[in-house]
């Protein structure tokens, strides 16, 4: 498998807690085709547990009444779910052509120099992983970090040198 389709056996029963079970069964409501129930149910799971595990996925199927092939396939087509436990802070890098065209190379050499990880790996500590995603939809503003869902636009290393040095 690939590190992006990479998936982690947990080893602990997966549930929903109560506010996400409610926000499931909310959302069933809305959903005439219970398939279509796949996305948001993913989201729930990485909300609670930080990545989507093989326990997590085979819970999500049953609650569905699906197969797990068909969440796995979801899971893994989308760069936003992820199949392994991630850093405190997830850095997430736009590698299309405006963030590549202005600089968005340097900032991921910067980051290896100094976090000592490459996209896909996830620092000794714990504290940082590293991953590089398509379009951010920022290209206006290029090149564009994500860390942890929070857009930081026309960065340079000087200011990801700052950035990093305000993430405890």
């Amino acid at each position: 498998m690939s590190n992006r389709a990479e998936l982690i056996e947990s080893g602990k029963p997966f549930a929903f807690d109560a506010e996400r079970d409610a926000e499931f069964e909310r959302l069933a409501k809305r959903y005439p085709n219970r398939d279509s129930l796949i996305l948001p149910s993913l989201w729930l799971i990485q909300d609670q547990q930080g990545w989507i595990s093989v326990e997590s996925i085979a819970y999500v199927a049953d609650r569905i009444g699906t197969f797990a092939s068909q969440v796995y396939e979801v899971a893994t087509f989308y760069t936003m779910y992820h199949l392994r436990p991630m850093g405190k802070y997830h850095i997430c890098v736009c590698r299309t052509l405006s963030c590549y065209l202005l600089g968005k190379q340097q900032i991921v050499d910067y980051l290896q120099q100094e976090l000592g990880i490459r996209p896909g790996q996830i620092s000794e500590d714990g504290r940082f992983s590293l991953e590089e995603v398509e379009c951010l939809g920022h290209c206006g503003s290029a090149p564009v970090v994500q860390i942890n869902g929070e857009f930081h636009e026309n960065m340079t290393v000087d200011k990801f040198k700052e950035l990093l040095s305000t993430l405890k």
